[in-house]
């Protein structure tokens, strides 16, 4: 909607306007009247001029009366239309709001719908529940209800049996006390003694079954103990058997053999097999390792290498070859000359070299090949005398050992070791089987098994023939003493003849001839237990009342 308006000046500026048109009339008509010289015409002039002032003055003020309330006319109007306008607006906004919160509105109770159906499903689903279980109750107290009945009818026709069992038992006690004569007493008597005599049998039975789990427990006690004894006596054995020494002249040679950073030492390990430690040990250089072939051949390797002075890698390699190939001749030298000893023929060539290894070989400090040669003259002179062939003892007694060169480098004990090798190298079947069954460990199929058995003995438990080092001598005599002092009735024991015998003083009066006859055999069997030794130990109990008498 569109308004015409006229425009109109401001009000201040109509008033100057007046005030201006005024003020010059009011100058001319002074004018005048000046240049008149003061006349009555001047002075109607003035005052003609003031009237026309006063008139145009009042004009103006009619005129801008009539544009102010014309403008405050336009400011009504325009007032009333943005009032309409916001009127409008705010209607406008009052329904959007409204129609927002309707939509609000409708979602909020949408929602509080779905809450309330899926509220009144549960409870529907609970409700079936609750019947469910109701009727399931019913139904269970039904069935209680009949197992009740069902049970005092068994209990009255037990009450009823039990009533009639006990006039029964009644009647037949008083019958047969009648029949026995025997009254109430002297037959529960009678009963318990035959209780007595059966719970005897079971008590022995029972006895037996304990005994035999006991002696189970205790083997497996005793092996355990053996393990543990063994493993904590394993390390200087270890140390006895794969260790040989190699002298130097100064702790100077040391540091050569390490070598710069260690490299001289690595290159030596290598080449040999074995290790080297060197240690705070003065004048000593220690090589070490299971294998008896490749600790030799270290051994005079490192002596040659000190010798020389020359202590480089290369120089190492090329000592090591020479020696091996040397230390390898003089294994099949040896293998040689003990077969040529013992005068047989014919044998493989690698038994020769097995048995030129036996040459680095001990046992108890004797000497395997040395001990070999031996049992091979045993045996075959046994032979000789019995009538058999001197010949195959004699290769027996020679070969029966042969698995001690390779028991550290295959599984099983030599024996079994040695005859796997014999039978590869086809070897007689009484030689494998000498070999095999030479310590007794299977029924004995050959005599020359026996014979091997024997000349393997008597070898071992020469006087002599298996050294020890003066610490385990001595420990091994403590031993022997400390073991028979420990029997009840014992004074004093002895070990002589280098631990082959031991003397056991008894005392006469803790002990009889029966009681002495005893202890010597506990004593035995002590010895066979707690210790391991080659050969045999004979025990000796002296037992005598000595009585003295002074003549003065």
């Amino acid at each position: 909607m569109q308004t015409n308006v006229v425009p109109v000046l401001p009000l201040h500026l109509l008033l100057a306007q007046s005030t201006e048109s005024t003020a010059t009339a009011q100058k001319a008509a002074l004018q005048v009247a000046s240049s008149a010289g003061g006349s009555t015409s001047t002075i109607i002039a003035i005052a003609i001029g003031v009237v026309i002032g006063a008139a145009v003055h009042y004009l103006l003020n009619q005129l801008q009366g009539r544009d102010a309330k014309t403008q405050a006319n336009r400011l009504r109007e325009q007032a009333k239309l943005d009032s309409e306008n916001m009127v409008k607006q705010a209607e406008l906004d009052k329904k959007e709001r409204l129609l927002q919160l309707q939509s609000k509105f409708d979602v909020e109770i949408q929602k509080q719908r779905e809450d309330v159906r899926q509220r009144e499903q549960a409870a529907e689903r609970r409700e079936e529940m609750i019947i469910k279980n109701t009727d399931d109750l019913r139904r269970q107290e039904k069935l209680v209800e009949g197992n009740q009945r069902k049970l005092s009818d068994r209990m009255e026709d037990a009450n009823r049996k039990n009533e009639e069992y006990k006039r029964l038992v009644a009647k037949l006690t008083s019958e047969l006390q009648r029949i026995s004569g025997l009254t109430k007493e002297e037959a529960s008597s009678q009963l318990l003694k035959n209780l007595e005599v059966e719970l005897q049998s079971e008590a022995g039975n029972v006895i037996l079954a304990h005994e035999k789990r006991i002696s189970e427990t205790v083997d497996q006690k005793a092996k355990d103990i053996l393990l543990t004894a063994m493993q904590r006596y394993a390390s200087a054995h270890t140390a006895e058997t794969t260790t040989s020494t190699v002298d130097i002249p100064n702790d100077d040679m040391k540091g050569r053999i390490i070598g710069r950073e260690g490299r001289n030492i690595r290159a030596f390990e290598k080449a040999t097999g074995t290790d080297v430690i060197i240690d705070d040990t003065p004048g000593v250089v220690i090589v070490s390792g299971f294998d008896p072939v490749r600790r030799e051949i270290a051994r005079q390797s490192l002596a040659k290498l000190i010798t020389d002075g020359r202590i480089h890698p290369t120089r190492i390699e090329e000592l090591v070859a020479a020696t091996e190939k040397e230390i390898t001749q003089f294994i099949k030298r040896k293998g040689e000359e003990a077969a040529s000893e013992v005068n047989i023929g014919g044998v493989n060539d690698r038994v020769i070299e097995m048995l030129g290894r036996l040459h680095f070989r001990t046992s108890y400090s004797q000497n395997v090949l040395r001990h070999s040669v031996e049992v091979a003259f045993l045996s075959g002179l046994m032979a000789e005398m019995i009538g058999l062939n001197p010949m195959l003892a004699r290769r027996c007694g020679l070969l029966h050992d042969i698995g001690k060169a390779a028991d550290h480098e295959l599984e099983g004990g030599h024996p079994k070791i040695g005859a796997d090798i014999l039978k590869r190298s086809g070897e007689n079947e009484m030689v494998v089987h000498a070999a095999l069954g030479h310590h007794d460990q299977l029924t004995t199929e050959f005599p020359y098994t026996l014979l091997v058995a024997t000349a393997d003995a008597c070898s071992a438990s020469r006087p002599g023939a298996r050294r020890e080092s003066l610490e385990r001598y001595i420990k091994r005599m403590e031993e022997l003493e400390s073991i028979a002092r420990g029997f009840p009735g014992v004074e004093q024991a002895f070990a002589i003849q280098a631990g082959r015998e031991l003397r056991v003083i008894a005392s006469s009066k803790d002990t009889d001839d029966a009681a002495a006859a005893k202890i010597c055999r506990d004593i035995a069997q002590a010895f066979e237990q707690q210790l391991t030794y080659p050969g045999e130990i004979k025990v000796t109990v002296v037992r005598e009342a000595r009585f003295t008498e002074l003549a003065r």
